[in-house]
């Protein structure tokens, strides 16, 4: 760093203008690196007072969270060091300069670290290795490269996606390939200016500790993004993956549906599918016509731009996100609109109720469909029965409705709960895998489905079904992460068979609440951006473990659980990991659960009016109405609670 600038921002931090980490970070990236896009970029903040926007910049390093590094590839403002030769209408021709964004500086420590990990830790002949896809958003695909070259500069063969592809086909290539690692570029479905970097061990699930740690370890070792290459003969190989990776990750997935010819029997049945924009349009689509559905996408949204041109966000959870699929649905009278976000790793669906009306499911209620269906499919198939049902079991994580503990229940299955984030779902897996015989647990990812049904079955936990609240759902354990393009082809099997009984889908989701009562779940996100903002979120969760509430909304605090300082099992007696999560049950058997994003700027609290027990006979039509009218009324009372006790948190 020049002297110029130093005492430029020396001053700044005695006026509390910048931050002394945001000067620390600067003086960090400034120093370690000869890029001269990054030292024009400070100066022209800093010679316009720029100080916010330095912050939000340079307030933290980047850390992985519960979906690894996450951060701004755009800038608030777009510097002219950063705009370069694009035009105002592009796309910058460099991404955001920071500590605490998403950049080649990122990238490259990033990667490093991983490197260096694997490199420690790897047993085998040759070298290591690391899958490595990408979506559709902007720097995507100069980013791979990047992270490609670091990799076979330091020794490591990559296995390369040169098109988009999403997380999930990255988590199965993992375990196909036999690799030592993988990488996914992808911030999900976070705003277009966002970019993201998510690290994946051998097994195909997202890393956990203690490898995460020791990732995190190696990173913060390293001071600025350059390296000595090591000698050519050392170096590592990149090679392409083509279409045959497509064709063998679709033969897994057709292992999915669990009764072709009931689809077979419901052509009649019409589906919408968006991909809105991201990789989804791979798979997804050409899985349904494959297997027999009657699917149509929306032309508007087919192209892969990392802009989401035609949508505010391309989060399928919204029903704004899927309108263009719901205009063309009531066009074409299509039954069903399904969408997924730009890595294809989660799915949004709408779907017609009795009275012909198009409707949006909540997460919830999609996966509590699916994990139905499927343990009545493997019940009245016999794959499950009384011999064997005490080994199988549903993992979810602990703000996903309870509905699905009352399924489980009722077919004599067992569910685990994990901390949000599916690489905690993902370490459930690597463990029943474990239990399997080692002389077997050797081919173990290339025996097809049927086959490691039954070791599990037989020798550890047969995972029936995984989801998070989030529209995160997986069926089989062939990857180790959400699949977008497997939610569809469970989802559409679900549609067809309510059609088969001559229901609707939400009709069918109304049998689940007539027989467990009603459940009702939802969120409030409080967003608060930037330097400022990522305090009070953390000073906002902290407030919950230091002041738990005792009463909200008439209504007396049963139990308050905290995931940060408590210690806590889970069901199969394994250690929850730590997490500043609080979980608030009242006594009438709502609860509310508290804690800050792992992947956006963002406090979310999560809200649920559940039955204090299950009704004594089905409920009639007549009944259920009634009881939805009283539990969404009871639902939103302590929603307005909760947000009104956290304006008075933030003060």
């Amino acid at each position: 760093m020049d002297s110029e600038l130093r005492s430029e921002l020396v001053a700044a931090v005695s006026r509390n203008d910048l931050l002394q980490s945001s000067f620390d970070n600067i003086h960090e990236l400034l120093d370690a690196s000869n890029n001269p896009v990054y030292k024009n970029a400070v100066s022209e903040l800093a010679n316009d007072g720029q100080w916010r926007e330095l912050n939000n910049r340079f307030f933290k390093k980047l850390a992985f969270g519960t979906g690894g590094l996450r951060g701004r590839s755009i800038g608030e403002i777009i510097t002219t060091a950063e705009q370069g030769s694009a035009l105002p209408s592009e796309r910058p021709e460099h991404p955001c300069v920071g500590t605490a964004t998403l950049n080649f500086y990122n990238i490259t420590k990033a990667t490093l670290g991983l490197v260096k990990q694997l490199k420690k830790s790897y047993i085998g002949e040759g070298k290591p290795s690391i899958a490595l896809a990408r979506d559709t958003r902007y720097f995507g695909k100069a980013f791979a490269e990047r992270a490609a070259k670091v990799a076979n500069e330091n020794g490591v063969d990559i296995f390369l996606f040169p098109q988009p592809r999403s997380t999930p086909q990255l988590s199965f290539a993992v375990r196909h390939l036999d690799a030592s690692a993988g990488i996914v570029l992808t911030a999900s479905h976070n705003p277009p200016h966002d970019n993201g970097f998510k690290a994946y061990g051998k097994d195909g699930a997202q890393l956990v500790d203690p490898d995460a740690s020791e990732v995190i370890t190696e990173v913060n070792m390293i001071k600025g993004e350059n390296y000595e290459p090591l000698p050519a003969n050392q170096q590592g190989a990149t090679t392409e993956l083509g279409p045959e990776m497509d064709e063998t990750y679709m033969e897994r997935l057709k292992s999915l549906l669990l009764s072709p010819n009931l689809v077979k029997s419901q052509n009649g049945l019409k589906i919408v599918f968006t991909n809105i924009h991201g990789t989804g349009g791979t798979i997804a689509p050409q899985m349904l016509r494959r297997l027999g559905f009657q699917c149509e996408t929306v032309l508007e949204q087919d192209s892969e731009d990392g802009a989401f041109p035609t949508v505010k966000s391309p989060n399928p959870e919204n029903a704004e996100a899927l309108q263009m699929g719901i205009d063309q649905a009531e066009a074409n009278n299509a039954d069903v609109v399904i969408g997924t976000d730009p890595d294809s790793d989660r799915m949004g669906v709408v779907v017609r109720n009795g009275a012909g009306k198009m409707t949006l499911l909540t997460g919830n209620q999609i996966g509590s469909l699916m994990a139905y269906y499927r343990l009545k499919m493997f019940t009245s198939q016999g794959i499950l029965n009384e011999g064997n049902r005490n080994n199988a079991t549903l993992v979810k994580t602990f703000v996903t409705t309870e509905l699905q503990q009352a399924i489980a229940d009722s077919f004599g299955v067992s569910v685990v709960n994990t901390l949000t984030g599916f690489k905690y779902i993902g370490s459930k897996l690597k463990k029943y895998e474990s239990q399997i015989p080692a002389k077997i647990r050797a081919e173990y990812r290339h025996l097809s489905d049927e086959t490691t049904r039954s070791l599990r079955l037989e020798h550890s936990k047969f995972f029936v079904f995984g989801g998070e609240e989030s529209y995160g759902y997986l069926g089989a354990d062939f990857l180790r992460d959400k699949d977008g393009n497997g939610a569809v082809v469970m989802f559409a099997e679900v549609a067809a068979y309510a059609n088969s009984l001559g229901i609707t889908v939400v009709e069918l989701l109304d049998e689940l609440y007539a027989k467990h009562g009603v459940y009702i779940e939802g969120q409030h996100a409080e967003t608060l951006t930037g330097a400022d903002g990522a305090e009070q979120i953390q000073r906002l969760a902290q407030s919950y473990i230091d002041h738990p509430p005792t009463e909200i909304d008439g209504a007396s605090v049963k139990r308050v659980r905290d995931f940060a300082n408590q210690d806590h099992v889970d069901e199969e007696g394994d250690p929850v990991p730590k997490e500043k999560m609080v979980y608030v049950d009242l006594a009438d058997g709502r609860a509310f659960a508290v804690r800050p994003s792992g992947t956006e700027p963002k406090i979310k609290y999560y809200i649920y009016f559940r039955p204090k027990s299950a009704p004594a006979t089905v409920l009639s039509k007549d009944q259920l109405a009634t009881a939805k009218i009283s539990a969404e009324a009871s639902f939103g009372s302590l929603k307005e609670a909760i947000v009104t006790d956290m304006r008075s948190r933030l003060g």
